[in-house]
């Protein structure tokens, strides 16, 4: 073994093959020294800290109104924001652990839980079937159930995400 490339290991703190490597590619081609180094390892994708409060008040707000609220609802808010930065959802759950949200057992109240368009169709239903009694118990028209529908209100995430603070 040569010693300069023994003695350039040894005060770099690096592998003599790596050394060897290294004047390898720069016998084989000398640009090599011209071009930036290549990045290793995993990209960059943190969320930066200027969506912070954006994030904070979308959640609080759906918090508010009992809305269910998911990752996939934040990225859109950041792809609103801002065209450029895309995340990936992982990316956010690590951001929104770190800005000091939790995921977990939200309190909201069970009507708060069903979408809009369910509480809707209840609501039609009801006054269908009101309209269709009259005042003395009697029915306009014959009520008939067949089946149950199997759709519970209760049928849905109890997790969201609320801040911890």
């Amino acid at each position: 073994m040569e010693p300069s490339v023994k003695r350039t290991a040894d005060s770099l703190g690096i592998g003599v093959a790596t050394v060897k490597r290294v004047m390898a590619d720069y016998n084989r081609d000398p640009k090599l020294l011209d071009e930036p180094p290549k990045t290793r390892g995993r990209p960059v994708h943190a969320v930066n800290a200027t969506h912070q409060e954006a994030v904070r008040a979308y959640i609080r707000l759906a918090n508010k109104q009992g809305k269910y609220i998911t990752l996939s609802d934040i990225g859109d808010l950041l792809k609103e924001r801002s065209e450029k930065d895309l995340f990936h959802i992982a990316t956010l759950a690590r951001t929104l652990n770190r800005w000091g949200f939790e995921f977990g057992k939200g309190t909201r109240s069970q009507h708060l839980k069903e979408k809009d368009h369910v509480i809707a169709a209840r609501q039609r239903y009801l006054r269908k079937k009101r309209d269709n009694r009259a005042s003395g118990g009697d029915t306009i028209r014959p009520e008939v159930y067949l089946d149950e529908s199997y759709v519970n209100k209760n049928h849905s995430n109890d997790f969201i995400w609320y801040s911890g603070e």
